[in-house]
């Protein structure tokens, strides 16, 4: 019996654990994307969590590592909504486009943006942003674009491909956000980026 009572108040701390940290995390996305990173203090986060500052140095070691851990939040939470786009038996340019267009639709929140665009590469620096990026988007990136090339829908050095169709992305979900008819800017760069893809077919470079 003592051992089972051991056991629970294991794991009974352990989902506190993760309680708060999912608690802090949470609270820092809201003010990082509303103030932005530098106008974020630690004492308004851990304020709002009914926590002490110590909690975030025990589960973050700092400011800048809070912030890490939601840019990693928000990395796999954009790529979660590329999965499902892409998941399906339909022709894979089509699951291909989709896939695509789940990232530049889930960087239209403004919190994904400030987040994960405009503040993430400026505060952790772009080899740290990087890394999380190849984690999470790069590796969906690349599985579509092998699939394209296994379907016969594209031809040439894959990896070159899946640089410049990121690169594309992403710049177009920055300017996307900025403007009223977002939609549409997202609907022309799918499209343009359909005719692009069509570029590289075997039948277009024979």
């Amino acid at each position: 019996m003592r051992g089972e009572r051991a056991e629970t108040t294991v794991v009974g701390k352990a989902e506190q654990r993760e309680r708060t940290r999912a608690a802090l995390v949470d609270i820092a996305a809201r003010r990082f994307a509303r103030d932005g990173y530098a106008g974020v203090a630690l004492d308004d986060v851990v304020g709002e969590a009914g926590l002490t500052r110590g909690a975030v140095y025990h589960h973050f070691g700092s400011k800048q590592g809070l912030f890490r851990a939601v840019v990693e939040h928000a990395q796999h939470h954009v790529a979660g909504a590329v999965e499902r786009a892409a998941d399906g038996d339909g022709p894979a340019l089509a699951r291909f486009l989709d896939g695509c267009r789940a990232f530049l639709e889930a960087s239209l929140d403004h919190e994904v943006r400030r987040i994960l665009l405009v503040d993430g590469p400026a505060v952790l620096g772009w080899a740290d942003w990087r890394e999380g990026d190849l984690d999470t988007s790069v590796p969906l990136l690349d599985e579509g674009v092998a699939e394209l090339a296994a379907a016969g829908v594209i031809e040439g050095d894959l990896a070159v491909v899946a640089t410049m169709v990121s690169g594309a992305l992403n710049e177009l979900a920055l300017a996307a956000a900025e403007r009223r008819d977002a939609a549409a800017r997202i609907d022309a760069g799918i499209a343009t980026l359909e005719r692009m893809l069509s570029g590289l077919s075997p039948k277009a470079t024979a």
